[in-house]
Formats: structure tokens, sequence, C-alpha cells
């Protein structure tokens, strides 16, 4: 009989690695950030790097978000074309490939937004589409280093040499300004994080500012994370922020921000190997947990996790812990949720440990 876990089974019936989702915990995790965002009149658009999910992204909506952003356009591909079209794609669209790419879709999908940080990029997506016939601009927003150094045009004259220049392509719309203080969102004192934050968006804020004193009609100031969101809401002139990895969580983002919102998601392991008295072997190692962030941790506490190669990875204890032994399962719970969901096909998403729904991970190894 082939493997075909259904709704209605228990997650304990799952062949394992398995990714599941407590459904509880995700829907209390969207609550808790609804409730305390929405108030303030900024736009929640989710960041879908994390879920790679359509189905997510227009429950997030029906929560109260509006829109959602993609890291690539690769992503922005698979979830426009499951029906889902109102999206920014948060990195630059760099070379001839993905620009023909970004006019096809464009061609397609009229919602699309996209961030530029050079002339020489705004330039090339501009010709493509003259080449094109189409007329109707692409939405773009200037995408500025707040302070993160990794990309964005520098604040000041810089960003507004820029401005000008997109201003003046046919085919591109300058409507707003993105800024991403991704430096910020681990630090773990948490007043040292608000104070960092507000400087950062004290330099996003300004730069629009600017950006009207020069003629150009700035709708969208663009920024935050699961981190920071908290406080770039209270900054007039930002308009929408971008959280994503809320919905889930992971240990990183825990350590840094606390309990507020729940780890509703772990990836199901089995134990297969027993190596010493308080020692053994589960089948999650580096293809089913990532490590960048550290290592992820058992959900049950007192269990050490360590890896083992890409298919293995080792749980030990002490005297006073539950014994594991070979078919026992465990709950691990990731270290950087993002890069982990990549690694996994779909969510088996429970309530009291019964399978509800099975969602696809539907833009998985999308990094183009």
């Amino acid at each position: 009989m082939a493997y075909n876990p259904k709704v209605g089974d228990p997650i304990t019936s799952l062949d394992t690695p398995s990714m599941i989702v407590d459904l509880d915990q995700m829907e209390s995790n969207i609550s808790k950030l609804m409730s305390q965002l929405l108030p303030t009149g900024v736009s929640i658009r989710p960041h879908l790097k994390t879920t790679k999910s359509a189905l997510l992204a227009r429950r997030l909506n029906t929560a109260g978000a509006k829109g959602g952003c993609v890291a690539k356009l690769s992503e922005a591909e698979v979830i426009c074309d499951l029906g889902f079209t109102d999206l920014l794609i948060t990195c630059e669209v760099i070379g001839a490939p993905k620009v023909r790419r970004l006019v096809e879709l464009f061609h397609k999908y009229r919602s699309i937004r996209i961030v530029v940080d050079s002339e020489a990029g705004a330039s090339k997506i501009d010709e493509a589409l003259a080449a094109s016939g189409i007329e109707e601009p692409i939405m773009t927003l200037i995408d500025l280093d707040v302070g993160l150094h990794r990309t964005g045009v520098k604040p000041g004259e810089p960003a507004r040499k820029l401005a000008r220049h997109v201003a003046g392509l046919k085919h591109l719309k300058l409507i707003g300004v993105q800024g991403y203080e991704g430096h910020l969102q681990h630090l773990h004192d948490r007043e040292e994080r608000k104070t960092l934050c507000l400087e950062s968006m004290a330099v996003l804020t300004q730069t629009a500012d600017a950006f009207r004193q020069d003629g150009h009609a700035i709708e969208v100031v663009t920024t935050g994370g699961t981190g920071t969101a908290e406080f770039c809401v209270s900054v007039p002139g930002v308009t929408e922020v971008q959280p994503g990895s809320f919905l889930f969580m992971d240990t990183d983002y825990r350590n840094a921000i606390g309990t507020k919102y729940s780890n509703s998601l772990t990836v199901l392991s089995t134990v297969i190997s027993k190596q010493g008295p308080k020692a053994v072997t589960i089948d999650a190692g580096l293809k089913s947990l990532t490590t960048d962030s550290g290592l992820a941790e058992c959900k049950k506490s007192g269990y050490r996790y360590g890896v083992l190669g890409d298919e293995h990875g080792s749980l030990m204890w002490d005297e006073g812990e539950e014994d594991l032994d070979v078919e026992d399962k465990v709950e691990m719970v990731p270290s950087h949720i993002d890069p982990t969901i990549n690694l996994h096909d779909c969510y088996y998403a429970h309530r009291k440990g019964i399978i509800e729904e099975i969602w696809q991970v539907d833009a998985r190894g999308k990094v183009q």
C-alpha cells in the first residue's frame, strides 16, 4: 500500500521526518500579531519567504493582512499562478534571465511590485518592459540601506539621485521606499533592539520625506520583521510592515524576543538507534533541520540535539529524564524556520494530534 497520510489520521502515524504544525498555536500567533498591529492603522504585508505557501498567504489576509512579500522572483511566479497576486518582491531583480521572467510575470499579473537599488538595475527593467510593448508601468520602490548593509542604496543624495532616475523612466512607477533592519531582528536586549530600530526608522521616514520634497508621490514606506514590527508601527510615516516568522517561530527568534509567539511548527522525528544508556540517534539531520542559527532543540526539554550528518541527529540526556528507545517519536523545534521549511515538501497541520489539513510548500526550492 502506498504511503498516503490523510486528514483524520493521528500525527503519530506519520512517517518521519515530517513537518507538523499545531493549528491552535499557529492561530494564536496570528491573533496576537493582528490584535497588536492592526489597531495602529499600519498595513501588514506578511513575508511569505517563511511559509512559501499561497494558502497561508490567503489565510493571513483573511485575518487582516494586505497582500504579501516574497524574496525571489521564482517564489512570485509560483504564488501568483496559485491565485495570490498582490506581492512585493523584496530582493532586487538583476540579470537578463530574471528580467525576462519579470516581464513575463508582469504581463500576467499587474499587481506585482518590485524594489530597485541601482540605476543600472532600474534601467534594464525599463528597457525590457518597453521592448515588450506593455504600456502600464510596474510599481516600484527604492530599496534603502537602513543599516543592514546587504542591499539598498545609501541614504541622502545617492537615494535622491536614484529616485529621480526611476521617476524619469516611463515603465517604472515610483510608489515608495523599502528599508529592512534585518541586523536588529535577533538582538536579545529589547530596549537596544527598540532604540536601534527607531534610529533605522528615522533614516527610512526622513528619506521618504525627502523624496516627497523632490516631488515624488511616495505612498508606501515598508519595513520591519517579527523582531521589530511592534516598534516600526509606532513611527509616523511607516505605512507597512513585513513580519513572517511570527507564524511558526524558531529557537533563534524565541531566544531574542521571548515566548510571546509559540513555536507552532516542529519536525517530527523517530528514534532509529540506541547508542548508549542515555544517547539515541534520530532520523533528522542536516537535510531536515538547518544549523545556520544554531542547533534545533527537542520540544521536550532535557534532551540535547547534535548533528550526525545529512540524515541523522543525536539526542542525549542526563539522569532523571525519561529514557528514549527505538521507534519513539520526538518533536524538534527548528533553530531557523525559513530555510528549514524549504527542506520539506508539505506541512501536516494538526489539532490536538489529529491531522486537520495538509498544505504543500508551494515555492519550495524557488531561490532564483
